[in-house]
């Protein structure tokens, strides 16, 4: 057994999912998170005073899964 995580862009999640169900892994974790990188924050105003925003919103997803899907999965999660 291993346990893939993966922080991906909310957006992509539902194709995410998809391509893992077309290699027959039925089950996953989704946890929405949080987190700054290479992708750059923005700034926002708010009642009149400036200030940046750097943590963007991520998912999570966590996948249990048998030795031999590892590679399929990690390869439909990339893709």
């Amino acid at each position: 057994m291993k346990k893939i995580e993966a922080i991906i862009k909310p957006f992509k999640l539902d194709e995410v999912k998809e391509a893992l169900q077309e290699i027959g892994i039925q089950g996953l974790s989704v946890i929405e998170v949080k987190g700054f990188g290479r992708q750059k924050g923005h700034t926002e105003l708010y009642r009149g005073a400036e200030y940046v925003v750097d943590f963007l919103p991520k998912v999570k997803i966590e996948v249990a899964l048998d030795d031999d899907q590892v590679e399929p999965a990690i390869a439909a999660i990339i893709d």
